[in-house]
């Protein structure tokens, strides 16, 4: 009984984890009328109090205090830091401008980009399908850089930005409460300031918007730090390849939002595009099964 109850609580934590994942352009959305500097500098801060706050309660503040005072770990966490700051602005900019069709090609792109990342700094090595299914991602850019005129730029931003990311906190490997919380923590100093001197000119949303407005920038924190629990939880309980058959899913329930929501405009050009990338990770996933290689990293979103 208890052998079974473990995944099914594992598939539940990942269901939610990646739909959350999903579904955040909606409270992206909410909050489309405020600067995005603004909205990211609330993320950071309500995130480190209340994943500060979660540490404390399990008693884990000592190890938060641990990893900062290695300077190695300190230094990939400042790049990782960075680099993950950049992932939640240009996400931020995208919803807010209607972008959301882009940022979901991109986290469609990611798993394939970490692939190619492994191969040119692990100098891991691919088989004939896996080649093939880069390829794939390679041409469903070209082709939509090709037809729009220009790269998609918030697309490659989000994959380039999130798959360095990923790679780096290998590096690493805090879990992912304890380094967002060093993140975040590296995060704040830069946006406290910047919320100061804004209030200094020409004043913050949060003070000057409404109840409302306050309210919906102090569940930033909350945004953030629930489904990494929850995928944390779903990591714990289920086998290595099935959170990465789950990761999918976020960026589907973006796709859809994007096109049947927010009526984005979606044309052949972006179905080929699409499909191009919707092949290559079937085929990659196909020959990762096939010979029971790991498939790409399980994305910890951090949306």
């Amino acid at each position: 009984m208890q052998a079974t109850a473990k995944p099914r609580a594992g598939i539940l934590y990942g269901l939610s984890a990646y739909g959350w994942w999903g579904f955040v352009p909606l409270y992206f959305k909410a909050v489309a009328g405020i600067a995005p500097v603004e909205v990211l500098a609330h993320r950071v801060l309500w995130s480190l109090l209340l994943l500060t706050g979660l540490l404390a309660l399990r008693g884990r503040i000592p190890l938060l205090g641990d990893l900062l005072r290695d300077r190695r770990t300190l230094a990939v966490l400042g790049l990782t830091t960075l680099l993950i700051a950049a992932n939640w602005l240009v996400f931020i900019w995208a919803v807010a401008n209607d972008r959301v069709l882009q940022a979901s090609f991109g986290y469609f792109i990611t798993p394939l980009l970490n692939v190619l990342l492994g191969v040119v700094v692990l100098k891991e090595r691919l088989r004939r399908a896996q080649v093939a299914a880069v390829s794939l991602a390679g041409l469903g850019v070209l082709w939509l850089s090709i037809r729009l005129g220009g790269l998609p730029l918030v697309s490659l931003a989000l994959a380039a930005s999130f798959s360095l990311y990923g790679l780096l906190r290998k590096l690493v490997r805090p879990d992912g409460t304890l380094g967002l919380a060093a993140e975040t923590l590296l995060l704040s100093p830069a946006a406290l300031a910047w919320l100061l001197v804004r209030e200094q000119g020409a004043g913050t949303a949060f003070l000057h918007a409404g109840a409302g407005t306050a309210w919906l920038l102090a569940a930033g924190g909350i945004v953030t730090a629930l489904p990494l629990i929850w995928f944390t939880e779903a990591a714990r309980r289920l086998p290595y390849a099935t959170v990465g058959f789950l990761q999918y899913l976020s960026p589907t329930l973006q796709f859809l939002l994007a096109v049947v929501l927010f009526h984005e405009p979606f044309t052949a050009t972006h179905a080929l595009a699409f499909g191009l990338i919707w092949a290559a990770l079937g085929l990659y996933s196909w020959d990762a099964i096939r010979h029971g290689a790991p498939r790409p990293a399980p994305a910890v979103n951090n949306r």
